[in-house]
């Protein structure tokens, strides 16, 4: 079972975050859309391991809060963390306690920030 759900549109986000944090010792999990993450979601055998999940801020067909508040929905004990370029996008997350990373994010730090949001819930 995967650790980490990890949710980006763009392949070379998506393939150089899943190498940081397979190499950090996470076993993870990919989704290209936000239809892929909630269909896997809905798998329980898949997803009910899950520990974190780590998303862009906007995908096609779901953005922001919206996104993270249906992702909640289907596993609301398992912390969120929000990535993105748009600095100016973290108001919209306001009451939803998530972890929001602005890019260029290093890679330690967010292994870090995935560490911290685990040991929150363990």
């Amino acid at each position: 079972m995967p650790d980490v759900l990890l949710i980006d549109d763009s392949p070379v986000q998506l393939h150089v975050r899943e190498a940081v944090l397979r190499s950090a010792g996470f076993s993870v999990l990919t989704a290209t859309s936000a239809e892929q993450a909630i269909k896997l979601l809905h798998d329980e055998a898949v997803s009910s391991g899950l520990r974190v999940i780590v998303t862009d801020h906007v995908l096609p067909g779901a953005r922001g809060d919206s996104f993270v508040r249906e992702l909640r929905s289907l596993r609301h004990t398992v912390p969120v963390v929000v990535v993105t370029g748009m600095h100016d996008a973290e108001p919209e997350y306001a009451g939803l306690e998530i972890i929001f990373l602005h890019k260029p994010c290093p890679p330690e730090h967010l292994i870090l920030r995935i560490r911290q949001a685990i040991d929150r819930v363990a």
